[in-house]
C-alpha cells in the first residue's frame, strides 16, 4: 500500500498475515484471518492492536493548565499526577471537534491522546486558542498498543519486565490512571469495554514488545474487532456518533461537560449551558434489529412511519449475536421512543425493518 503510512507494527503485521486497509491513511489491519474470533479473543482472554495512529501531544508549561480549562469541556483541575479523563473539545456553537484522553504527568504536563483523522484540525485548534508548548508525536517517532480482555493486565506485567528496565506493578494500576516505564509509558485505558492498558513505546522498542505479547498468548486484532467491540460498550467514534454539528449532549456524552466551576469560560460553554437547560435537539438511542439486516451509519430512522433519526453507528454484535446500533433522533419524539407500542424501525434498501430500543452500553460487564 505505497500511498498510507506504516506504523512501526506494519512488519508485524505482514509477517501475521494481516488484512491491511487504509485507515486515516494509515496502513492497518482490519483482521488476521477473523474478525470474530479476535473479537471474542478479547472478551474472554487477551488481544493487542495497532493503535499508533493515534495523535499523542505533549503539553508542558505554567500556561497549560489554564489553557486546557480553556479548552476542554471536562475539567482537568479535576485530575493529580498520573490520572487521566476524557473529553470533548468543543466549538463555541457546542459541536465537537474531537474527542481525546488527557493524563496529567504532573503539574505542568499534560498528555493528549487524539484520533488520528482528526490530527490537523485538533493541533490547529490548539495553536490558535493559545495552547503553546506542545510536542506532537506520531507513529514517525512512538509506537503505540491497546492490550485488551479480562487477562490483558495480567499478560503485560508478565512481559514488561523482561523488556524495561523498571517494571511498577500495573494490576495496582486505577482505571485512568498512568505510570512510566522507562522511555515508555502505560495507561490504564481502552475502547473495548474491557480492562486492559494502552502502552507508548519508542519506535525501536516496537517489535520486541509486539513479538512478547504475541508469546505470552495475546491475539492480534484488527480495526474490525476494536469496532465491535466498543460499539458493545456504546463508545462513540468521532465522524460517526461525534461530529462538528452536534454537540456532546445530542450524542449521548452529555457527561464529558463540567460546568462545576463559574468562572471556567471554556470554549463552547455558553452554548452548551443553553442546550442544557433548554433540552438537546437530539437523543442518543441504542437499536436492536427485529428482522434479518445489517444496521448500518446513516440508515433512517423512523417512527410509525415517520423520520425522526439516523443510525450512526452499526454492526453485528459477536458477543450478543444479534444486530445493534446507535442512532441519534429527534428528542422531540422521546416520549413515543420510550413506549414501548410504538413501532420503530429502520429503512434498510428502501424497505421498514422492525427495531427495539434497547440500553446503551448494550454489553454490560459485571
Amino acid at each position: 500500500m505505497p500511498d498510507t503510512l506504516k506504523t512501526p507494527f506494519y512488519d508485524c503485521h505482514i509477517r501475521a498475515a494481516g488484512k491491511l486497509v487504509d485507515f486515516a491513511g494509515w496502513s492497518l489491519p482490519v483482521h488476521y484471518g477473523s474478525l470474530v474470533d479476535e473479537h471474542q479473543a478479547v472478551r474472554a482472554d487477551a488481544g493487542v492492536f495497532d493503535v499508533s495512529h493515534m495523535v499523542v501531544s505533549d503539553v508542558r508549561g505554567e500556561s497549560s493548565v489554564q489553557a486546557l480549562r480553556n479548552l476542554l469541556t471536562n475539567d482537568i483541575s479535576k485530575l493529580s499526577d498520573n490520572t487521566a479523563l476524557y473529553s470533548c473539545l468543543c466549538h463555541e456553537h457546542g459541536g465537537v471537534v474531537d474527542d481525546l484522553i488527557v493524563y496529567r504527568i504532573e503539574a505542568a504536563h499534560f498528555r493528549v491522546i487524539s484520533n488520528a483523522a482528526t490530527r490537523t484540525k485538533v493541533l490547529d485548534w490548539f495553536r490558535s486558542h493559545g495552547v503553546g508548548d506542545t510536542e506532537t508525536s506520531g507513529a514517525e517517532e512512538l509506537a503505540m498498543l491497546a492490550v485488551q480482555g479480562p487477562n490483558a493486565v495480567a499478560k503485560v506485567q508478565s512481559i514488561v519486565e523482561h523488556i524495561f528496565p523498571t517494571h511498577p506493578d500495573i494490576a495496582a494500576l486505577p482505571n485512568f490512571g498512568c505510570v512510566w516505564l522507562d522511555d515508555g509509558f502505560v495507561g490504564r485505558t481502552g475502547y473495548t469495554g474491557e480492562d486492559g492498558v494502552e502502552m507508548i513505546v519508542s519506535k525501536q522498542q516496537a517489535t520486541s514488545l509486539w513479538n512478547a505479547l504475541i508469546e505470552a498468548g495475546v491475539t492480534p486484532c484488527g480495526l474490525g474487532a476494536r469496532d465491535t467491540l466498543r460499539l458493545e460498550a456504546g463508545m462513540s467514534l468521532y465522524g460517526n456518533d461525534l461530529d462538528d454539528e452536534h454537540s456532546p449532549f445530542d450524542s449521548g456524552v452529555g457527561w464529558t461537560v463540567d460546568f462545576s466551576d463559574d468562572a471556567r469560560q471554556f470554549v463552547g460553554r455558553k452554548a452548551l449551558q443553553a442546550q442544557k437547560l433548554a433540552g438537546s435537539t437530539y437523543l442518543r438511542i441504542g437499536l436492536e434489529l427485529q428482522e434479518r439486516g445489517v444496521l448500518r451509519a446513516g440508515q433512517v430512522v423512523q417512527l410509525d412511519g415517520s423520520d425522526i433519526g439516523v443510525v450512526t453507528s452499526g454492526t453485528y454484535s459477536p458477543t450478543l449475536q444479534r444486530t445493534i446500533a446507535m442512532a441519534r433522533v429527534e428528542r422531540a419524539h422521546a416520549p413515543a421512543v420510550n413506549d414501548s407500542t410504538s413501532e420503530l424501525s429502520v429503512v434498510i434498501r428502501n424497505k421498514p425493518v422492525s427495531a427495539l430500543r434497547v440500553p446503551v452500553p448494550f454489553l454490560r460487564k459485571t
